[in-house]
């Protein structure tokens, strides 16, 4: 009987981690003005129809690299749409003068760009500690 105590409560831990591990943050410079954002708001910085912050700064938004499944986590839950999609609206953006988003290969990438870019908002796994940033939202 306390074996089995015991195994359910490593297998109950164990998926607490997994869906936390899900979970995704979004940040943004610590200079930014704003202290939360809804999906929405997020979904209009993404998708360039929202292109500055409140006080007129120039919003820097940054993606994961198309193959990271932290992007396509964000993508889904946020965008509605798969990257691969969006990546044909950020073209199509491009031509009427709007530069998609930046593209990091990390998390801890993603972390330091917005750190150090005023106006900048990106996206991370809960495993990063985000230190340094404002915490906008959290995304499951």
């Amino acid at each position: 009987m306390r074996a089995s105590v015991i195994i359910l409560a490593a297998l109950m831990l164990g998926w607490f981690n997994i869906s936390r591990a899900d979970e995704l943050l979004v940040i943004a410079n610590s200079g930014v003005a704003v202290s939360s954002l809804t999906s929405d708001e997020i979904a209009a910085i993404y998708l360039l129809k929202t292109t500055a912050w409140q006080g007129g700064e120039n919003i820097v938004p940054v993606n994961r690299e198309a193959s990271s499944s932290t992007r396509t986590k964000f993508s889904d839950a946020v965008l509605r749409h798969p990257p691969s999609a969006l990546n044909a609206y950020w073209n199509q953006m491009h031509f009427k003068g709007k530069v998609p988003p930046l593209v990091q290969e990390s998390d801890q990438a993603v972390l330091a760009f917005v750190q150090k870019v005023p106006g900048s908002i990106g996206y991370i796994s809960t495993s990063v500690t985000p230190q340094g940033v404002k915490v906008l939202a959290k995304v499951q």
